[in-house]
């Protein structure tokens, strides 16, 4: 039982502006400090005191990962951009010209990856409908407006854009009466994932007013809800002021015959460690929900076979269900986390071979990439010539799913494009955005020259 009294912290965030008001800022290294403040510039930072206090091992810092995991670091800046903003600061210059530095910057660093915005954009009355994306045929993804942050943003997050204060950079979606009319209209879509951000950061009251219309559509089977909550804000589903009408709400979804998901982000094992994070998750079970885990393997924070095999072995103990092992998406900090696909795929393997069939539910490496979600089965070879056998999970044509097809090898690739068809019969499965749907405007590309 926790002890609402002892543990009922308020939630305070911590940020570039105030980070420097933690007992543990003053015993990192000068450089350390000063690039958390210049990175964070440019990618988002924020962090909470559950967080720092409860997960963080200050003594292994800067090598930590939770703190390699929320806390930004050099190597995420290409060296040139770094200096570039660093020597500004020296110099005292004008904060329009430091503006106009970061943002030049952020268009270089492919802020909406995969077609987000050029294809994944449905249309409704012939208008494209802000918030939403349709890129599988069964599944809906809903960004609620009040839903467009987080407790703590993860350094490796592939929505990095959406916190940075770019409105054109933006997802986000006001009406629910609008998801409602799509769904009724697209009978096929049987899953709806509400994303943000994260949507554990709204109200449950607010909250409530996005679900519960979804609960009278019938074509709709499945309620997902993707959070980071569970491990960076447990006290969420606990302690804070509507966490029991939050699980009331759970309650509701599942009594009408929906099944509800809650699709939670766990990166490492310490995120499980904690007692709040324990009874976050026991209480969520508790309505009838069903939690999955999925993350990207992630260098300097989780390219360990043993960190998995512990993370999705635990999980199964406590009911969370392995999903997804994820390869960081080419977008943001990518070059500081990626690993090689063959890297990535003999992680993968020696950790799966290392758990129980329970733990086995879990797919992976997969790529979530323009064409859908590709799979790397593994390495072989064909007549003699090293290959990548690959399938798509998911793909924007369903008629791709589950069928096997091969890559050129490349001890180098770290993600689909880097990839080149193995023969003719592969070329239907490399499928690109036209060169025309570039998301960079050329406004903003024109001034960084």
């Amino acid at each position: 039982m926790i002890d609402r009294a002892t543990t009922g912290q308020r939630y305070r965030a911590i940020t570039r502006f105030n980070v420097g008001e933690l007992p543990q800022w003053s015993s990192l290294d000068a450089d350390l400090r000063e690039a958390v403040e210049i990175v964070s510039m440019v990618l988002p930072f924020r962090a909470n005191h559950y967080l720092v206090d409860q997960l963080i091992d200050w003594d292994r810092v800067p090598d930590d990962p939770m703190f390699r995991l929320t806390f930004p670091h050099r190597d995420m800046l290409e060296d040139e951009h770094f200096c570039a903003i660093r020597d500004l600061l020296w110099a005292e210059a004008e904060k329009a010209e430091i503006d106009a530095l970061v943002k030049r910057i952020r268009y270089t660093l492919n802020p909406h990856p995969a077609g987000q915005m050029s294809h994944n954009v449905p249309m409704m009355d012939g208008e494209p409908v802000s918030g939403m994306q349709h890129k599988y045929r069964e599944t809906i993804l809903f960004f609620p407006s009040h839903g467009q942050t987080c407790h703590a943003y993860c350094t490796f997050c592939f929505r990095w854009a959406q916190f940075v204060g770019i409105d054109d950079l933006k997802f986000a979606s006001k009406e629910s009466d609008q998801l409602v009319r799509y769904v009724r209209r697209h009978p096929e879509v049987t899953d709806v994932l509400i994303t943000g951000g994260d949507p554990m950061i709204m109200k449950t009251s607010v909250l409530r007013r996005y679900i519960e219309p979804l609960l009278a559509v019938e074509s709709v089977q499945t309620i997902r809800i993707g959070t980071k909550s569970l491990s960076y804000w447990p006290q969420r589903f606990t302690i804070d002021p509507d966490a029991d009408e939050l699980m009331r709400l759970f309650d509701q979804v599942v009594a009408s015959g929906k099944h509800l998901a809650i699709m939670g982000h766990y990166s490492h094992p310490v995120e499980f460690s904690t007692e709040m994070a324990r009874a976050a998750i026991g209480r969520v079970r508790a309505t009838g929900a069903n939690i999955r885990m999925q993350s990207p393997l992630l260098r300097h924070i989780n390219n360990d076979p043993q960190v998995w095999a512990q993370m999705w072995s635990e999980g199964v103990q406590m009911g969370v269900i392995p999903y997804y092992m994820f390869v960081e998406r080419d977008t943001g900090a990518r070059k500081y986390f990626e690993v090689s696909l063959v890297k990535a795929w003999e992680l993968f393997q020696q950790a799966y071979q290392s758990v129980s069939g329970m733990a086995r539910t879990v797919r992976g490496p997969s790529m979530s990439c323009f064409p859908g979600k590709c799979h790397v089965l593994g390495v072989t070879e064909i007549a003699g010539v090293k290959a990548f056998v690959l399938e798509y999970l998911q793909a924007r044509d369903p008629n791709l799913v589950r069928r096997p097809f091969f890559a050129k090898f490349d001890p180098n690739a770290s993600w689909y494009d880097d990839l080149e068809p193995f023969s003719a019969a592969d070329e239907p499965f490399f499928i690109s955005p036209e060169p025309d749907d570039a998301l960079v405007p050329l406004s903003i590309m024109s001034s960084a020259e």
